[in-house]
């Protein structure tokens, strides 16, 4: 790995020896691939290791909705290796090195924040996602909207994405109140929709969710996955209060399986 200046203006002084251990991990990395080293590492590629970073990420996200800063640290060090990892094994094919990968998202980072480290002015959170979009087009030229999205990504998650990219070019709700509107005739549309429809329809009432979280700064597949796991929780609760109670759940009505549901939160 070569030496390269700082883009970036230097700062107060850190209160410890800041990225020693970084550095330390990527040296323990270069050891387990060298030879000599640890035979299961020294195997892996990018294909084999891509379940694994997919796996970390997932736990990372479940990390973070425990709210637990040990467990979030724990699982962030596991993601930081899958990134080592890769880099080290590029490294190892003369592609690219780590450093390579800390420069180009670094370069990327100050031209996309130029209210920062430029004199572009912004007003909001919200304004500073338009300009990031708009930048980022300027870069890589006109391109589908969207280009580079994966279809694999979860459905809400690529749907907020391609709004986000569209907010770019100024195609966006104005405010919460229009985009609830959206919600609410799109499940209209819903209710008089012919049966052979109804994928369609319920499709684009998603996709205003999706939009409607936009406005209200709150990341619908987040909430989606909360109110999953908020749901399998209180239904636990009310299944064994049900065998308990001997009571059969499917006998239930409609309305005595909601009132048990709701007493169950």
């Amino acid at each position: 790995m070569s030496d390269r200046p700082s883009p970036v203006p230097p700062g107060p002084a850190p209160s410890k020896e800041e990225g020693r251990a970084l550095i330390e991990l990527i040296k323990i990395m270069h050891v387990l691939r060298s030879p000599g080293g640890c035979p299961w590492d020294r195997e892996q590629t990018h294909q084999s290791l891509a379940r694994n970073l997919l796996e970390e990420a997932h736990e990372t996200l479940e990390a973070i909705d425990s709210s637990d800063p040990e467990r979030l640290r724990e699982e962030l060090g596991d993601l930081l290796l899958q990134v080592v990892f890769h880099s080290e094994m590029a490294m190892q094919e003369g592609t690219f090195d780590i450093d390579d990968v800390a420069e180009g998202i670094t370069a990327k980072l100050i031209r996309r924040h130029p209210h920062v480290f430029g004199d572009v002015s912004v007003d909001s959170a919200a304004e500073v996602l338009v300009n990031w979009e708009r930048i980022k087009t300027e870069e890589k030229g006109e391109h589908p909207i969207d280009h580079e999205i994966p279809p694999t990504l979860p459905a809400l998650a690529r749907a907020s994405k391609v709004q986000r990219r569209a907010a770019g070019f100024g195609f966006d709700w104005r405010s919460a109140t229009a985009a609830m509107a959206k919600v609410r005739e799109e499940l209209d549309e819903v209710d008089h929709a012919p049966p052979e429809r109804a994928e369609e329809e319920l499709g684009d009432v998603l996709f205003a969710v999706a939009a409607l979280a936009r406005t209200l700064s709150v990341d619908p597949e987040t909430a989606l996955r909360k109110a999953t796991g908020r749901f399998a929780e209180r239904f636990e609760r009310m299944r064994r209060r049900a065998v308990a109670d001997g009571v059969d759940l499917e006998s239930l009505s409609d309305q005595d399986l909601l009132a048990r549901f709701r007493s169950a939160k």
